[in-house]
């Protein structure tokens, strides 16, 4: 798993959101880019991010950053997700995990003994010339918006 760093160009994409409508970075030009992998819909890590970013999305907003959280769920389990927590951001749907294998956060992991292949936990904030500015790669789940609203600071 080589994941991209600060500095390189993050890759074009076009995923089907929550709603089934396809979803591009190159159409999302003046504001910077939020792109968090994360693992599974309504899981509890992944519950607590997404409910912080939903309680953070109007001071992302202000520094001008769009949230998109991708996952390798099914279109069809995201608005589930959304409606269930009441997020305020769009959901992309990653079931071959293509995108994530460009953005190079799926590989191998180790859960309780089993070793898988799955989306590691990362985020990327993309600028509006659509270059990596920063990569998060080390933080708790429920410290993920604190970590990226110092970072913009």
């Amino acid at each position: 798993m080589k994941t991209l760093q600060a500095g390189d160009k993050a890759p074009s994409f076009t995923l089907p959101d929550h709603n089934g409508n396809l979803v591009s970075l190159d159409n999302i030009k003046s504001s910077k880019v939020l792109v968090y992998f994360y693992p599974k819909a309504m899981t509890p890590g992944c519950t607590v991010q997404a409910q912080n970013l939903r309680d953070s999305k109007t001071e992302l907003e202000a520094k001008n950053v769009v949230i998109l959280g991708i996952s390798p769920d099914p279109v069809k389990r995201l608005p589930k997700f959304i409606e269930k927590e009441n997020l305020n951001f769009t959901l992309l749907s990653d079931e071959d995990h293509a995108v994530a294998e460009k953005f190079g956060v799926w590989g191998q992991k180790k859960f309780m003994g089993k070793e898988y292949d799955g989306i590691h936990r990362i985020s990327f904030l993309i600028n509006e010339n659509g270059e990596i500015e920063k990569v998060f790669d080390k933080f708790k789940t429920k410290e993920h918006h604190q970590v990226v609203l110092d970072y913009l600071s």
